[in-house]
């Protein structure tokens, strides 16, 4: 028994919880797709923890019968340092987390981080510019096990890793 009560302690320091109500505000701001009311309930749960590489938006799509969830992960000026373990666990805890939320079929997360563009360039209409990048990105089908997920990830088995990235990013 205690073992599991220093775990929960342990987990609530590495995840605080957001304060009351910001799981609603942010779920309602973040979410997109064409099933928006499916994302609007995935960022209801992601947003109740303040999680150490920032959420930054959550889409749901459908089409026929299949469901994709997409989580995009801000790639800088995380809550705290993260180790790349640390940055593999977080994103294993928020593809749990999307799966029990809403019957998606996959989730697809993203990690990404601004461009630096100058004030003279497009980034908005038919003439717009790329304003960020994507510096990792893993789909994850339902009935993957997570712990395969894991070492799949950890292998670099498909799975995206901007090396520069993670090589200064992740300590």
């Amino acid at each position: 028994m205690l073992k599991v009560i220093s775990a929960i302690v342990l987990l609530a320091q590495l995840f605080p919880t957001a304060p009351p109500g910001v799981d609603r505000l942010d779920a309602n701001a973040r979410a997109a797709g064409n099933r928006k009311d499916m994302a609007v309930g995935i960022g209801r749960a992601l947003f109740r923890t303040r999680w150490p590489a920032q959420v930054l938006n959550v889409y749901a799509d459908g089409f026929a019968e299949h469901d994709i969830a997409g989580l995009r992960v801000s790639g800088e000026h995380f809550h705290h340092a993260l180790t790349r373990d640390q940055f593999v666990g977080e994103i294993a805890d928020l593809v749990r987390e999307a799966f029990a939320a809403a019957p998606v079929d996959e989730v697809d997360v993203w990690a990404s981080v601004p461009l630096r563009v100058g004030k003279d360039v497009i980034v908005a209409g038919d003439l717009a510019q790329p304003s960020s990048r994507a510096v990792f990105t893993v789909s994850v089908r339902r009935g993957e096990r997570l712990d395969a997920f894991v070492r799949r990830v950890r292998a670099d088995r498909g799975v995206y890793w901007d090396q520069e990235w993670a090589r200064t990013t992740l300590k």
